[in-house]
């Protein structure tokens, strides 16, 4: 992977990353701006459901800027773009459209057989 590469996908993560810090901010500012004691039953049944998905969301995005995090030591490293099972490139193509991916195409079609295979 060349240098221009690199600072792509160096910048591609850190925006990434900004977005989501920045969603997870949002979502946290309006769990906490929330009226708790407004409404009747049904309101703050509905407001709770809310709050559980804004909530596992926002889980989901502290999960994945730890894999953003983990891309980018990679990219320090000089490790990135180079599949964790076999060290073959990735691909560029690939790393566009999942910049977080560890595996080349073919070792993550080995992998979701596998699973399958394990009941997984």
């Amino acid at each position: 992977m060349n240098p221009q590469h690199l600072a792509y996908f160096r910048n591609k993560l850190r925006d990434w990353r900004d977005q989501l810090v920045e969603e997870s901010r949002q979502t946290m500012d309006n769990l906490r701006e929330e009226v708790r004691d407004v409404g009747d039953e049904a309101e703050r049944a509905t407001r709770e459901t809310e709050n559980s998905l804004e909530l596992r969301t926002r889980d989901r995005y502290r999960k994945l800027i730890s894999k953003i995090d983990k891309a980018l030591r990679r990219i320090e490293e000089g490790s990135y773009g180079f599949c964790e099972e076999t060290d073959e490139e990735i691909g560029v193509d690939r790393l566009d459209a999942r910049p977080i991916a560890t595996l080349s195409l073919d070792a993550q079609e080995r992998r979701e057989h596998l699973q399958k295979q394990m009941g997984d």
